[in-house]
């Protein structure tokens, strides 16, 4: 992690500041357990989740997956799907889509090559752990969750310990649950009078995993499917690295490990050979009974003790909470609405630790189901993960951020073999680990997605004041920037630089070949240049000069009736249409999620702002939609708006945090959690050039906000 120089501590009354590694002005553990999630009923909805960033493991109420099939999730687990009938490798290689005014795309190709490449590689659920009931005389028992009695179960947000507690049949059972922070492991501790009978311990089972559902929510896999994949056991001495049993388990050509072990001793049993369930049971009687299981590519992994991950856990979880940004805006304020304010801070700050800080930009769903496949895209990438940069969580950001150098080889590719551009490297849509884009159109056509890797860089920039990481990031700036100049196209008859058609713009709800010049993908590229620009000039180089042509040519942003319109000839009515008003507001961004831009009118920003939050479908919102909405009005100066978007009756949380998809996208929909942690740090730290004193996007009566660690917006 980088150091930071000083802590800022800012409250509306007073501002003051305390040298890094002294003591915390706030009572953060005081502030993080207030909001410790408990339920006594599981939910059909979501899960309680336990994990580390790379790997996650949901619960139900009995802290494991013992009545629903909640998921166990990595951002390593993929797999391939088998080709289609009369489908060869050659025609998954030789794929190529439609050519649109002499470029050539990756959709509207053959259809079977392309849907298998739109859904493979899918991600995996690793497999499913559950209490296991048996009769005195060693029967399975059939039991409900409607046959427990006083379920208390809790989230120590604090330590990452969940804890469930219920009675079954007048006896007493304790689960403890924790995720190994280094490995993709999990910890259970059982308590129970019923382990010394014989009657309670573990079932591992195994889905079978495809690509055939585009979104796989609540639950993953199939798990009757069991004719299409494999199973087997190994339960013999040496396995080594505290592993007692290992069970690998195939799907058409992947093959991953579950590895038993770390704790107590134990007898593992196949239930059937048609089945890939497993039973694991203490082999010495004792009222408590302790086992890690870890997930891993590797046959000869070894796993941390139970031990291990308690302390791993507790560890990562208190330096995470008591060395990275904090905010609370619940201590010492009276109006009513900072306690839920704080409950989604709180609460998002956990989830996104568990789900978000992988080796790869997560998916929409993080580590909880799948959607789109599984895939990841990069245009969310600012949504799901630019908030770190700004909490100083720079060790969980730069375990992805590295994505831009990794894929720059096959963004330029993209542009300049498959698209034809003479210059630069274009960054995809919906990907894979691969950096491959899945073909489709509004992926192959979206643009918005190209300026984030320039925001990322300047808030490393930001945080280092590095030669380093000038030079780190510098071809990665040099080929974005000079696609997007080579992307724009000259119009002679206007003699300004247009951006598309054919496009899709931020909403993916115009028709692509007629929208030509969207306001605020004009706003993004001019921002983007010119970071670009300046990027360049403090490694001592001249930028293109091509690059300062199209920023200073680039067409003005379309206005109709004095206010900004989505692009360029959009009709006349757009604003009373809901073809164009049901979908992200981006015209809001336009002064709010962006910075000031040279080619933006900040009055004509405000009013068309205003207009949008009484003219859009607001029901019809979700997810990011609500923080951009909170920082246009916080940019704005309405700072009563701001509060009211962050917990607008559209923009759900539910009681374990998780953000619901609204009317659009299945639960849970993690850029909604990102983009509160961004919006709330920007209103609380302010932004480049923010006045009116400390916390400018609060309102000046009812708030107390005190801030620390926490970086300044663009």
């Amino acid at each position: 992690m980088y150091a930071l120089a000083a802590f800022l501590v800012l409250t509306l009354s007073s501002a003051s500041s305390c040298a890094a590694g002294q003591a915390s002005t706030i009572r953060r553990r005081a502030v993080v357990s207030r909001y410790n999630p408990t339920r006594n009923a599981s939910s059909g909805t979501t899960p309680m989740q336990v994990g580390n960033g790379f790997f996650a493991f949901g619960a139900d109420v009995t802290g494991l997956q013992t009545f629903l099939p909640w998921a166990t999730m990595s951002d390593w687990g993929w797999k391939n799907d088998s080709l289609p009938a009369a489908t060869t490798p050659e025609d998954i290689y030789s794929y190529r889509g439609v050519v649109w005014d002499g470029v050539q795309y990756e959709f509207g190709g053959p259809a079977a090559p392309q849907q298998w490449l739109v859904a493979d590689p899918g991600r995996m659920n690793l497999g499913r752990i559950g209490l296991l009931f048996r009769t005195e005389d060693g029967q399975v028992q059939n039991v409900t969750e409607a046959d427990l009695d006083d379920i208390q179960q809790e989230l120590d947000l604090w330590t990452g310990t969940m804890t469930s507690r219920f009675v079954l049949a007048g006896e007493e059972i304790a689960v403890k649950t924790y995720a190994a922070q280094s490995s993709s492991a999990v910890a259970i501790e059982l308590e129970s009078q019923l382990l010394l009978t014989g009657r309670l311990g573990l079932f591992l089972d195994f889905p079978w995993n495809d690509g055939s559902a585009k979104f796989q929510a609540p639950f993953v896999g199939f798990w009757n499917d069991t004719g299409s994949h494999t199973t087997s056991l190994q339960s013999e001495y040496g396995l080594g690295g505290n592993v007692l049993a290992r069970i690998s388990h195939s799907s058409v050509a992947t093959t991953y490990f579950a590895s038993v072990g770390g704790g107590d001793s134990f007898a593992v049993l196949r239930d059937s050979p048609a089945a890939h369930r497993y039973s694991v049971l203490p082999d010495r009687p004792s009222a408590q009974f302790s086992v890690a299981v870890g997930y891993s590519l590797d046959p000869s992994a070894a796993i941390p003790t139970v031990g291990e991950i308690v302390g791993e856990s507790a560890g990562a979880w208190k330096e995470y909470w008591s060395h990275s940004g904090f905010i609370d805006v619940v201590t010492g304020s009276t109006d009513p609405r900072a306690d839920e304010l704080q409950r989604r801070i709180i609460l998002s700050r956990y989830l996104m630790r568990v789900n978000e800080a992988g080796m790869d930009p997560p998916q929409e769903s993080g580590l909880v189901n799948d959607g789109w496949y599984g895939k990841f895209h990069m245009e969310m990438y600012f949504w799901h993960s630019c908030h770190w940069a700004l909490w100083n969580n720079w060790d969980l950001l730069n375990r992805s951020l590295n994505v831009y150098s990794r894929f720059l080889e096959t963004s330029i590719e993209r542009a300049q073999t498959q698209e034809g551009f003479k210059h630069g490297a274009r960054w995809s849509k919906m990907t894979d680990p691969s950096g491959r884009s899945a073909p489709g159109e509004i992926n192959e056509l979206l643009i918005w997605q190209q300026p984030h890797a320039l925001v990322f860089a300047e808030y490393e920039y930001r945080a280092t004041r590095s030669r380093a990481t000038l030079a780190k990031w510098r071809d990665v700036v040099y080929q974005t920037a000079d696609w997007m100049a080579a992307y724009t196209r000259y119009n002679a008859s206007s003699g300004f630089y247009d951006l598309g058609p054919p496009m899709y713009v931020v909403s993916e709800d115009t028709s692509p070949n007629a929208t030509r010049n969207p306001a605020f993908e004009l706003a993004y590229w001019q921002l983007g240049l010119e970071m670009a620009q300046t990027w360049m000039g403090r490694l001592g180089e001249e930028a293109p000069a091509s690059w300062s042509e199209v920023k200073e040519g680039l067409a003005p942003l379309p206005i109709q009736d004095g206010l900004y319109a989505v692009y360029e000839g959009i009709e006349s009515g757009f604003w009373t249409d809901p073809a164009y008003t049901n979908s992200h507001p981006a015209l809001v961004g336009l002064y709010g999620w962006l910075p000031p831009t040279a080619n933006v009118s900040l009055d004509i920003a405000k009013n068309t702002m205003e207009r949008v939050w009484t003219t859009w479908n607001v029901s019809n919102l979700w997810g990011w939609d609500f923080p951009m909405l909170a920082m246009s009005a916080a940019r704005n100066g309405d700072t009563e708006k701001a509060i009211e978007w962050l917990l607008d009756p559209y923009f759900q949380f539910d009681d374990v945090g998780m953000p619901l998809g609204g009317a659009q996208v299945p639960t849970p929909y993690f850029p909604g959690s990102g983009g509160l942690l961004y919006a709330v740090a920007m209103m609380a730290a302010g932004w480049d050039g923010s006045t009116g004193g400390t916390a400018p996007g609060f309102p000046r009566q009812g708030w107390e906000v005190k801030v620390e660690s926490i970086s300044r917006s663009l």
